[in-house]
Parts: C-alpha cells; structure tokens; sequence
C-alpha cells in the first residue's frame, strides 16, 4: 500500500520543553496555498473594480462641472446678442429718422424728372415748419446724448451698506504704517448682490492679489469702477452691463479683516475719490466704529 505524504510541523513548549509532532497532509498545505492564491485574486479584482468606478465618477463629475459652465456661457451670449439686436434696432430707427429729417433719402433717389420737384423754393411757412422740425430733431439727439453720459456717469451705492474706510491716507490694518487707500469701503455682509454703478462693459472678472475677487467696469471716457475682495463673480470679460445689474457678491477675499466691498472710481487710470459720485446718488450711514478693513 502507498504511504501517505505529509508535512510534519512541530511545536516546542518554552517552559516545559515539550515537543508536539503535527501532521499535515500535503492535501490541506497545497488547498490553503490555493485558497489564498484566489482570495488575492479576489481582492485585486475588487481593489481594481473600485478604482475604475472612482475614475468613472471622477470624470462625470468634471463633464458635469464643464456641461454646467458651458450652460451659463451660452445664456451670456444669448443676453450679449439680444442686447447688441436692440442697439442695432435703435440705430436702424435713429438712421431712419435722421435721412428724413435731413431728406437724404429723396436725396439719393431723385425725382423722376425736374417737373416733379414743384416749386424750387420753399415758402416762408414751409421754411419755418422744415427748421422747427430739425430742431426738434436735434433736441431729441441732445437729450439722448445728455442721457447716455449720465447712465455713463457712476451715481449708485454699488451696495446698501455703511461707509467704513475713506478714500485718502489712512493707517494699514495689518502693519500699522501709513498707507494710500485709492478707494472706499463699504460694510455689507457676505453674499450681498454688487451692482454696477453705471452702464459700461466687464474689462476685468479675475483674482488679483489684496483686491481678491475683482471685477472692473469701463464706463467710456476713461472712467473705471473696481468692486474688489468679491465672493463669487457674476460677471464675465465682454459683457455689457445696466447701471444696478449685479456683478458679484461681497465676500472677503484677498488682503481683508472682514467681509465688505472695496469700490474705487478711476479716470484715466488715476484712482478719485469715489464719496464725489456717492454723496449724488443717496444717503449713506457712517460707520460707529474706528476699525477699518482693508
């Protein structure tokens, strides 16, 4: 008769010194190793099935994320072309009113022959009826031009808040050495809608360094408005903007001690004081408190 193999394991008592012989059929070493060769399979599977999932999500995530941003730029565009269809409507009809005040239309297209022209000149009362229309005309001209430089011109409280930081020389809040401060701030809590205080385009819609969050509108004529230490823009390079349309929220981004916003008044490049533009547009409360944000 074959002899079974075994594997012989032998275990020693420290104390007693007692020697215990245990007897292991190849059989039951040889299951074990392939138990454990499967469990490893096992685990490897499963570690690389979770990965593969991970990464799945991870990727419909970002397409999620990129789908979303995509969404808010095609609804910017569509507000951009619909707002460029009405300024293109309003020059068609101003064009339209102009060559006939001025007769550049009859002008351009002549009359059939010189009989069809009538009387070549006019009456008195035909003289003084075509000047009170040109002038008429040219009132409405004046009184859209007066509008638009005053839409252009800042005159709102960019939030409803109280004055703490004046524009001019001050102390630094962080290293208490004296400092130039090219705006004012004004004390908002966090989340609080930012509006534009005049008509004019998004130049700037970035981080950049103490100002934070920064939005700048380019209002025509050299003026600028900076709303900076911004939480969230809500305003994007390009897009043309209403006096009192938010373009961000107040937040405490960059080289701050407090949520605020921080708002300049530029002409030329060169800061001014903005309380000129802000003491037009309304009341505002002064701060209790001598502390001031940066």
């Amino acid at each position: 008769m074959k002899k079974q193999e075994y594997f012989v394991l032998v275990l020693a008592h420290s104390l007693h010194g007692r020697l215990r012989r245990i007897h292991v059929p190849h059989q039951a070493v040889y299951a074990v190793m392939a138990l454990a060769l499967i469990g490893s399979f096992s685990v490897f599977g499963f570690v690389a099935s979770y990965a593969r999932m991970a990464w799945k999500v991870a990727n419909y995530n970002a397409l999620r994320r990129e789908a979303d941003n995509l969404r808010v730029r095609y609804q910017n565009l569509q507000k951009t072309v619909s707002q460029t269809n009405d300024q293109l409507a309003s020059l068609q009809l101003y064009a339209r009113e102009v060559s006939v005040a001025y007769g550049i239309k009859q002008k351009l297209e002549g009359p059939p022959d010189i009989s069809a022209e009538g009387k070549l000149v006019p009456t008195f009362a035909e003289s003084v009826e075509d000047y009170n229309f040109l002038r008429s005309v040219n009132s409405l001209s004046l009184q859209s031009r007066k509008q638009q430089q005053v839409v252009s011109q800042p005159s709102l409280w960019p939030v409803n808040g109280r004055l703490m930081g004046p524009f001019g020389e001050r102390d630094d809040p962080f290293n208490g050495e004296g400092e130039f401060h090219t705006g004012v701030d004004i004390s908002a809590p966090a989340g609080t809608p930012v509006r534009a205080t005049a008509d004019g385009v998004v130049s700037f819609s970035e981080w950049r360094g103490g100002y934070g969050r920064l939005v700048i509108v380019d209002h025509g004529g050299g003026i600028q408005t900076y709303y900076a230490h911004l939480s969230r823009f809500l305003a994007y390079v390009g897009q043309g903007v209403r006096r009192g349309e938010a373009v961000g929220m107040v937040g405490s981004t960059g080289r701050v001690t407090a949520p605020h916003l921080h708002y300049e008044v530029r002409i030329a490049g060169a800061p001014v004081n903005p309380y000129r533009y802000l003491s037009k547009a309304g009341v505002y409360q002064q701060a209790s408190t001598p502390d001031f944000p940066f």
